[in-house]
This record gives structure tokens, C-alpha cells and sequence, in this order.
């Protein structure tokens, strides 16, 4: 029995009941495909609901707003992804007159849309013959077939697609694809993998040669940066002084409470001496308490963030044109990165 055989025969016994198996529209398709990029299936699902009955059609999608978007994403990451949504459902009300695109050549056009998510939406949507190689099929090949190769190396990519791409049932691509994905989901796992109850252990290089532990490899990424966040919480008459964050950073078009960014940890006696705090709050402020540090990671930034609750400052931060002040009522209607509005969820109380 095939290679392929065998993993088809596993998945239709063992496979997942997810929603976006359950129909060949390349929209909905298209959804579960963003939103799980980088993302647990666990922890993605109510993503795709939410996104899926906010936005039943493409046309749905493009006629929303993009902070609405922001705010439905509000807590899943790599916010561009939300923001490339937007534009690509415009696209295609645009240039395919609302009908989401089914074929690989259409799909690679959109903005978002990669070799990767133009092969899954083709090949889910209208079987065409296109494999879809992410990193469980990426695990998978490698182990199996004693691939040495980083499989993040600028050749392993081509290596592993036209593998996978030889391997796939061109007359089911669409099952081979969701067979070869779900297998290494669930039993080529990435740390202890089920390989004594793998139908394939027998024929798998890894196993066989006790591989399993240091396939596949990796580069080395470079080390992530370090940065520093001063969160300034600054409060009167039951409004709260907050920002919208501009473009060219983490974050683009989310709101915050202003920020000052350090290139080392301060104490909030350093802080209120800094020349850029006086210059925005004045030299008369006094800390009211504070709160952190709070480490939140990113892929390739540490951020280290403080909150300091401030009193007795003066409003010396007009040329601040992203700065307002809100109902501290309205804090959680606005689209926040998870260091703001998992700290607002836990200390709302301070802001009464």
C-alpha cells in the first residue's frame, strides 16, 4: 500500500469534524485559512465562527469597517493578516464581481494570499491538483523520508512541495491534502509524536533510525529584540487618555494608552524625570501607583511593559494628534493588542 494510501485510510478513520471541511466555498475556505495561520485549530475555531457569522459572504467582509475587523481579531496576532482580509474581500467585490476566486492562478493575484493559501483554497474548493505543504506536512515529509534539509532554508521550500506535489492523489488532491495536514496534526505531532500506533513506523526513516527527536530541522532564528513600554494612564474628570497607534510598527490602527518606549527598564521615578515625560505631562506629576512589569512575546520582539496611573499632570501634548480622551466606559469597544486589553480586563476596577 502507497505512501499516500495509507494516510488517506488513517484520515478517514481519525479525521477532525471541522466546519470548513464541510463545504467547498472558497470564501468560508478562505477564512479558516487566514485565521489559522500561526494559530492552533483550539485556538482559532471561535475566530472562524465569529468571523464566519459576522460575515457570511465576501461582500460582507469588504463593506465592513477595517476597526470592526481589528476589533473581531482583537487577541489572534499578526493583526496584518486581518487588515489584508479586509482589502482582498474588496478585491474581489472589485475585480471578480463578488465571486471569491476558486483557481490557483486567481487566487495567488490577492493581497495575503500566498503559494500556500492559493494551493489550500484550490485545492479544497475546486480539487485542483496543487499540494498544500504547511508545517505539519513539512514534519511529516521530513521524518518519513529522512529529510535533513532546515525546513526553514531558502531550498527546503521547493524540495518539499515537489515531494509533496509527486505524492498526492491527483485524482482526490483536495482528501490527500486534508489526509497528508491532519496526519501530521495529529499523530506526527511535533513533540512526542504517536509513532507506535503509526501505520507508517515501519517504513518511516525517523523511526526506524531514532530520528524522531531531531527531524526536522530548523535554522536558527535571529534573537528577538528587546523593547520596553512605559504605559502612561493618565485620567480626569471619568475619561482616560488613549492612542491610536500609527503605521510602520507592531500593531498598526490599534489603541493603547500613550506610550513612552525606553530603550532600558525605568523606575517611575526615572520615568517622570525623563525629558520626554515632562515634555508631554509636565514636571509636576506624581505617580499615583503602577502596575508590571507585564512580558508579552512576540516572533521576533520581548516587550517588557509597566503601567504607570498618574496625577497632577497638565495637558502639554497637543501636537500628540493620534491622543484623545474616552469615557473610560468606551475602553473596551476599541480594537486593542492583548498587552491592553488583557490588562483592562483585569483592572478595570482601578479606573473607578
Amino acid at each position: 500500500m502507497s505512501f499516500i494510501t495509507e494516510i488517506i485510510g488513517w484520515y478517514r478513520q481519525n479525521k477532525r469534524d471541522l466546519p470548513w471541511r464541510n463545504t467547498s466555498d472558497p470564501y468560508i475556505i478562505w477564512l479558516s485559512e487566514i485565521i489559522l495561520q500561526q494559530t492552533r485549530v483550539e485556538q482559532g475555531m471561535p475566530y472562524f465562527h465569529r468571523f464566519a457569522e459576522r460575515f457570511p459572504t465576501v461582500s460582507d467582509f469588504a463593506g465592513a469597517n477595517e476597526e470592526e475587523i481589528l476589533k473581531l481579531w482583537q487577541g489572534l496576532g499578526y493583526y496584518s493578516r486581518g487588515r489584508n482580509m479586509h482589502h482582498t474581500a474588496q478585491l474581489v467585490m472589485e475585480q471578480h464581481a463578488g465571486y471569491f476566486p476558486r483557481k490557483y492562478d486567481e487566487l495567488i493575484k490577492l493581497k495575503g494570499v500566498g503559494e500556500y493559501t492559493a494551493a489550500a483554497i484550490s485545492s479544497f474548493s475546486s480539487n485542483e491538483a496543487k499540494a498544500v505543504v504547511d508545517g505539519n506536512v513539512f514534519r511529516l515529509l521530513s521524518r518519513y523520508f529522512g529529510i535533513h534539509e532546515p525546513i526553514n532554508s531558502s531550498k527546503a521550500k521547493k524540495i518539499f512541495t515537489d515531494l509533496a506535489n509527486e505524492l498526492i492523489d491527483k485524482d482526490q488532491p483536495g482528501l490527500s491534502n486534508q489526509a497528508l495536514m491532519e496526519f501530521g496534526s495529529l499523530q506526527c505531532r511535533p513533540k512526542n509524536p504517536l509513532c507506535e500506533s503509526c501505520v507508517l513506523r515501519l517504513s518511516c526513516e525517523a523511526f526506524m533510525k531514532g530520528l524522531t527527536a531531531t527531524l526536522p530541522k530548523k535554522l536558527k532564528k535571529q534573537p528577538a529584540k528587546n523593547r520596553f513600554f512605559n504605559y502612561v494612564i493618565a485620567a480626569k474628570n471619568n475619561q482616560i487618555l488613549f492612542n491610536k497607534r500609527g503605521p510602520n510598527d507592531i500593531w498598526q490602527n490599534l489603541y493603547e494608552f500613550p506610550l513612552i518606549e525606553s530603550e532600558k527598564a525605568l523606575t517611575s521615578l526615572e520615568l517622570l524625570r525623563s525629558s520626554e515625560f515632562q515634555k508631554l505631562f509636565g514636571k509636576n506629576a506624581i505617580v499615583r501607583y503602577e502596575y508590571g512589569p507585564v512580558k508579552h512575546v512576540l516572533s521576533h520582539q520581548r516587550i517588557q511593559a509597566k503601567y504607570i496611573f498618574i496625577e497632577n499632570f497638565k495637558d502639554y501634548y497637543s501636537e500628540q494628534k493620534a491622543w484623545f480622551y474616552t469615557d473610560i466606559e468606551e475602553l473596551d469597544k476599541f480594537p486593542s493588542p492583548k498587552i491592553i486589553f488583557a490588562f483592562l480586563k483585569n483592572f478595570h476596577t482601578l479606573f473607578t
